[in-house]
C-alpha cells in the first residue's frame, strides 16, 4: 500500500501560512508529496523546493481567478494536485493545517485497515486555533468538527466547492463519499496570525469568493483590524501539545490576544445557545439576505 500526500499553496509566506510545518508534518507518513504551487509574489516556490526531500513533487500552476465564485479556484487547484497522486490513498492538507506526529501511526493503520473495504474516505477531527496558539474555537455549529482528509484514489474522487471536502463524480453524477473517522486530528492554524497579517490574509481570501463589485461594496463597511478576531464567546484554552514542527512558531508568537474567556457565559448556557438559538439566528440572517 502506498500513500500520497497533496496540497496547494500560493503566497503562503506573504499571508502567514505555516506551509513548511504543514508539509513536514506529512512527509513521514507519505511515499510522495504533491505540492501544486500557484504563481506567487513571494518565495513560496523556493520554500517548497528547499525541503530537499525526494518525496516532494512540485507542480507549478497559475490560479484562474475568474473562477472565484464560492472559492472554486481552490478546488480546481486541489484537483490538479490530486490527479498527480499515484498512491492507493491520498492525504490532503491545506496550507494552514498540520498533523501531529502522534497521529501518523493511526492514519497509516486506518488506511491499511480499509484498503479493501467499501470505505472511500477517512475523516479527521479538527482543532481550530483562534487568535493565538493557546486558544481554540468551541462553537461546534459555526466551526466544523471534522472533515475528510484521506481519500482512495482512482474512483472519481474530486475536491468540490472551496476545497473543504470531496465527492465522487462519475458517469455524470455526484455523490458523497463513504467515510469513517480515522481517530487522527488536524491542527488548523488559519486564524492564528498577528492581527495585521490576519487582516491582509482575509482580504486576499475574500477575493477568491467575491466579485470586484461585491468587494467594492464591502469596502465601505470594512471593520477595523481587531474585528477579524471578533468571534469570541465560545472559546477554550488549549492544554495539549502542538505538533513538533510547529514548536518554533508557537514559541515565537509576538502578539497578544485578549480571549475574554473569563467573561464568557457558563458552559451549560453557551451549549444551550449553540444547540437551540444559533440555528434560529442563522435562518433569520438568511431570510434577511434573501
Amino acid at each position: 500500500m502506498r500513500i500520497s500526500g497533496f496540497t496547494i499553496a500560493r503566497n503562503a509566506i506573504r499571508f502567514g501560512y505555516p506551509l513548511e510545518a504543514s508539509l513536514r508534518s506529512l512527509l513521514p507518513l507519505v511515499d510522495e508529496l504533491v505540492v501544486a504551487v500557484g504563481k506567487s509574489e513571494d518565495r513560496t516556490l523556493e520554500l517548497v523546493r528547499s525541503l530537499g526531500s525526494p518525496k516532494v513533487k512540485v507542480l507549478e500552476t497559475v490560479w484562474d481567478l475568474s473562477a472565484r465564485s464560492g472559492g472554486q479556484v481552490l478546488s480546481q487547484q486541489t484537483n490538479l494536485a490530486l490527479a498527480q497522486c499515484t498512491g492507493d490513498w491520498a492525504v490532503y492538507l491545506q496550507a494552514d493545517e498540520v498533523l501531529h506526529e502522534d497521529d501518523l501511526g493511526q492514519i497509516a493503520a486506518a488506511c491499511a485497515r480499509h484498503q479493501h473495504t467499501p470505505v472511500e474516505g477517512l475523516r479527521f477531527r479538527y482543532l481550530h486555533f483562534y487568535g493565538s496558539y493557546q486558544t481554540l474555537q468551541a462553537h461546534w455549529r459555526k466551526w466544523y468538527r471534522s472533515a475528510v482528509r484521506a481519500v482512495k484514489t482512482g474512483r472519481g474522487m474530486a475536491s468540490v466547492g472551496d476545497a473543504y471536502g470531496f465527492r465522487i463524480e462519475k458517469n455524470g453524477g455526484s455523490r458523497r463519499l463513504i467515510s469513517l473517522g480515522s481517530g487522527a486530528r488536524v491542527f488548523h492554524y488559519g486564524w492564528t496570525r498577528p492581527p495585521q497579517v490576519m487582516a491582509e490574509k482575509q482580504r486576499n481570501l475574500d477575493r477568491l469568493y467575491h466579485s470586484d463589485a461585491d468587494l467594492a461594496r464591502q469596502a465601505a463597511e470594512q471593520a477595523k483590524v481587531d474585528a477579524f478576531y471578533a468571534d469570541r464567546g465560545h472559546l477554550e484554552r488549549f492544554r495539549g501539545s502542538h505538533p513538533a514542527v510547529m514548536n518554533a512558531l508557537v514559541e515565537a508568537q509576538d502578539w497578544r490576544f485578549d480571549d475574554r474567556i473569563d467573561q464568557q457565559a457558563p458552559w451549560w448556557l453557551r451549549q444551550a445557545e449553540i444547540a437551540l438559538l444559533y440555528p434560529i439566528q442563522k435562518r433569520l440572517k438568511r431570510w434577511k439576505q434573501a
